[in-house]
């Protein structure tokens, strides 16, 4: 058929998330082939399928084929819908990953998009929904996206390996983004952050921020790390702890640093005291490197 655009072609399981969520901006149908196709186990991750299924939802008309070895994709966009939604991502990637996609998606819907998420909300692979939305929201807002309707809400937290998080996300309709320049980050004014503690003794966050605030508190006096200790339903199905931290400059730039626990059963344990030190020092650095 004239006039209907011309299929991209890839290889390899490299940037699928990006070739996906431009594609769908683009409206341009793609294949990508040879996904982990020399590897023993070939083919799309469980995390991979769940982000396509999760693709499917926010479009309308999107037509996917995949091959039974799973190496081969293929992907005509659709009409991105929006609307509300609830998605289970899966629990081997954090909410991040999928979260970050729509974040690029969400202005572009034909109705604003409400979507509840459930799965890992902290993890030490992806970013966090607490960076997100620390930095993402603010970043939004610069372009012109923002009111009471753009929000991420987190209602439970889950920790790896089991997950059991739910976050709620919901953004406007803008077909036209503001042109932003970001040039001159600007000097550090104030440190915020949050030190979370699910299915294990509260004072593991207090030790935390003492921790961190006995690094910080050299350099800057306006800091206030928050705690949240989540409990019951809303605590997920696996201990854990983290933290979460963000600088803010005069200009209204946002670095942000975080780290968390080791899952249930893996690696060494790790001491509060240490994670707030190490996360402190991991935020000193990306302000040296200025992001």
């Amino acid at each position: 058929m004239a006039g209907e655009p011309q299929c991209l072609s890839y290889t390899g399981c490299n940037f699928l998330r990006q070739r996906l969520v431009l594609a769908t901006l683009s409206g341009r149908p793609l294949k990508i082939r040879k996904i982990r196709a020399k590897e023993e186990d070939p083919g799309l991750r469980d995390f991979e399928a769940s982000f396509i299924r999760l693709i499917d939802k926010v479009t309308n008309g999107s037509r996917i084929e995949i091959n039974q070895t799973g190496t081969t994709l293929y992907y005509q966009p659709g009409l991105l819908y929006g609307g509300s939604l609830e998605h289970d991502c899966s629990p081997s990637r954090g909410i991040g990953y999928y979260l970050e996609s729509l974040l690029c998606l969400a202005p572009f819907m034909k109705h604003p998009l409400k979507i509840v998420l459930r799965g890992v909300t902290n993890d030490r692979v992806d970013p966090s929904v607490d960076v997100l939305k620390a930095t993402a929201l603010p970043l939004l807002k610069k372009f012109g996206i923002d009111g009471e309707s753009l929000e991420i809400k987190i209602n439970r937290r889950g920790m790896p390996p089991k997950g059991g998080g739910e976050i709620l996300f919901a953004c406007p309709v803008r077909k036209v983004l503001q042109p932003v320049q970001l040039t001159d980050p600007g000097k550090i004014k104030r440190i915020r952050g949050t030190a979370y503690s699910v299915r294990v003794s509260p004072q593991m966050a207090n030790r935390m921020v003492e921790s961190a605030r006995g690094i910080l508190n050299k350099f800057l006096p306006d800091i206030y790390i928050y705690t949240d200790h989540m409990k019951g339903v809303s605590s997920g199905k696996s201990p854990g702890f983290g933290m979460c931290l963000t600088a803010e400059t005069i200009n209204g730039t946002i670095l942000s640093a975080e780290l968390a626990s080791n899952p249930q059963g893996q690696g060494a344990a790790v001491l509060p005291e240490e994670l707030g030190q190490n996360c402190a020092k991991l935020l000193l650095e990306e302000i040296y490197r200025v992001g």
